[in-house]
């Protein structure tokens, strides 16, 4: 057993039972369930129905901690509903569109009174007593409406309460803290700091004048009803990351769990050395069981998608405050305020951004290869027995172009199918369609990303005016490189002569010579940084363009992060991640007003979907008995 769980088992093994049996209780017993698995079953599921209690306790019938004396820890919030809620909600969507994610979007908006503490599961009822106890006592005293005023620091954006209103809410808390800590036996620590309500917490300091500008767009004022709620959350996985299943899992060894589309997975990062590539340890939100399971069958989770709603109180202040009247304009039919003010505002301040915007940098995948398609052995099936190429599928290309050396080192350095010069041509057009303007267009040297910039200017109907720069420092990380050595390439002169359209007075920031086989991860993000700050420099020009670069998957994300200022992934996360990435996926980014500021937007053009199209032989399918 883990110390830190030795430590909870004695901080509650000692502690006396509480009496007194509930009305949801009594049929758990009369089902034969034992008295201390009722009752945890029950407040697991936020004593709701004996039949939720029921379902859990089925779902948990394998859990090795079922026996196990932790309670659960709750916490006591004050949450806005009403128009000021739906306000905070597209806040945080927006933002997140915006600038990514960060640390509040892990909880839904609130203010918190009371932070976690520990309660036994048998006197969970006496907080629902206690929070309406004094729920009713601060009934007529509760303020009729709280203001807000919004505060910013470089790394916390979020409002502050007015301190006559946040006197009467510490006044509650600390009437709460006593009450359970005198009913229910609880340690409870009410907040008696500056009362706030978070917006965004540990973002990038770039990002802070954007989140200030969308934080303007609320207006504190809104209509909101306060809601006092009571949460708990599973003690034991406070430090783990939340993983949400996006498909069903059924176990192929015995040593692996059980998942259903939309089931939650605890999974704590230290504990992954065991896991293979691909996989991680997980313990099941909806079973308890631990196990690996494939990560891409899942998705990043919120912290408070596992957490348990109990009991809440609802502060019924209209009456006090004002009455519905044509001081609340753009109300719907069914009683909902229809959101103009926060749409304005918002298209208001992405119009005010578009308008600073300087250059663009649209990073994309290579199209498909055709390896990708025909195997490693592809080469193979294309010569004929003098070793010349020859067009075994259509979707082989017509030709290769000419090397000095032999073929076999297209094995290395793979062409486009066929597909994948359609797809490239087909990007372009689409470019084309949208009025985007390209000035210059960068490639790794790998020939299929060569392939790709070159028939993407051929949609653009730029081929011939745009020229390519091949830069070798955008090649992929070298340790994926299946021959475990820098694939030899074909030369600027070899392409010219090939008729790609090469800018044969490029010269490359990282040259050939200087890429080293099976880099480490480090080495790999510290060139992508250096590299596209060699690409932005070396193109200063405002207005005339976007920057276009073909490189592979990984350059969607080594490239665009070391751009707008995110830290690099962990390198188990961006294998992962660049599984996902598709043939000409894409990512765009712009400057902003403050020079070599850049922000990531949605691209120009949709994304291309397409599925798979098998081999077909007729003798075999048709004439087959």
């Amino acid at each position: 057993m883990a110390v830190a769980e030795a430590q909870l088992y004695s901080k509650v093994s000692n502690k006396p039972r509480g009496r007194g049996t509930s009305a949801l209780l009594e049929p758990l017993l009369a089902k034969g369930f034992p008295a201390h698995l009722a009752q945890k079953a029950l407040v697991a599921t936020g004593q709701k129905t004996v039949e939720d209690a029921v379902k859990w306790l089925h779902s948990h019938c394998n859990d090795p901690s079922l026996d196990d004396p932790i309670p659960q820890e709750y916490a006591l919030y004050l949450c806005p509903r009403g128009r000021l809620h739906s306000r905070l909600q597209d806040f945080w969507r927006e933002s997140k569109r915006q600038c990514g994610k960060n640390r509040a979007h892990e909880v839904f908006p609130h203010i918190t009174l009371c932070d976690f503490f520990t309660c036994e599961d048998q006197k969970v009822e006496l907080l629902y007593d206690v929070l309406k106890k004094v729920g009713d006592s601060f009934s007529q005293i509760f303020p009729p409406s709280i203001f807000l005023t919004l505060h910013a620091s470089p790394s916390y954006l979020g409002f502050f309460i007015d301190d006559s209103q946040a006197n009467v809410l510490k006044d509650f808390a600390v009437a709460f803290s006593t009450e359970a800590s005198a009913l229910a036996d609880c340690h409870v620590k009410p907040s008696l700091k500056q009362f706030h309500l978070t917006l965004a917490h540990r973002f990038y300091p770039h990002h802070l004048k954007t989140l200030e500008q969308l934080a303007k767009c609320i207006n504190p004022g809104e209509p909101c009803q306060w809601v006092a709620a009571l949460y708990s959350r599973d003690m034991r996985f406070v430090h783990y990351q939340r993983l949400r299943a996006l498909f069903q899992y059924k176990p192929q060894n015995i040593d692996e769990l059980m998942i259903n589309a939309g089931d939650l997975i605890y999974v704590d990062p230290r504990q992954q050395s065991e896991a293979g590539e691909g996989w991680v340890i997980g313990t099941s939100h909806r079973t308890g069981c631990r196990g690996f399971l494939p990560e891409n069958y899942t998705e990043r989770a919120l912290e408070s998608d596992t957490w348990v709603k109990h009991r809440e109180y609802v502060f019924d202040t209209a009456s006090r405050s004002f009455t519905k009247t044509e001081k609340q304009p753009n109300v719907k039919p069914n009683g909902e305020a229809h959101n103009l003010s926060m749409s304005r505002s918002v298209t208001n301040v992405v119009s005010l951004q578009n308008a600073a915007l300087r250059r663009g940098v649209l990073v994309m995948s290579h199209g498909e290869r055709v390896d990708q398609v025909f195997g490693k052995s592809w080469l193979q099936q294309c010569l004929t027995a003098d070793g010349k190429y020859y067009r075994a599928d259509l979707n082989f290309p017509p030709s290769l172009p000419r090397q000095k050396d032999s073929m076999k080192q297209f094995e290395c350095d793979p062409p486009l199918s066929c597909c994948g010069i359609f797809q490239s041509r087909l990007i372009g057009e689409a470019l084309l369609d949208q009025e985007v303007t390209v000035s210059y267009m960068y490639s790794s040297p790998a020939l299929r990303c060569v392939q790709t910039a070159q028939h993407v200017l051929q949609g653009l109907k730029l081929n011939q005016k745009v020229r390519i720069r091949v830069e070798p420092g955008l090649l992929e990380w070298t340790k994926w490189e299946a021959s475990r050595a820098i694939p030899k390439f074909m030369t600027v002169a070899e392409l010219v002569e090939a008729s790609y359209d090469i800018d044969t007075s490029y010269r490359g920031n990282f040259p050939l010579s200087s890429l080293v086989p099976s880099e480490s991860y480090e080495d790999y993000v510290s060139r992508s940084s250096a590299v596209i700050k060699h690409i932005i420099s070396a193109c200063p020009c405002k207005g005339r363009g976007a920057i276009l670069i073909v490189g592979h998957g990984s350059s969607l994300a080594s490239l665009t992060r070391a751009l707008t200022g995110l830290p690099s992934r962990d390198s188990r996360d961006f294998a992962q991640m660049v599984q996902k990435i598709p043939a000409l996926g894409m990512c765009f980014c712009e400057e902003q007003k403050e020079e070599n500021k850049w922000q990531m937007v949605n691209p120009p053009v949709k994304t291309l979907t397409h599925g798979a199209n098998a081999a077909f032989n007729w003798r075999n399918t048709i004439m087959e008995d």
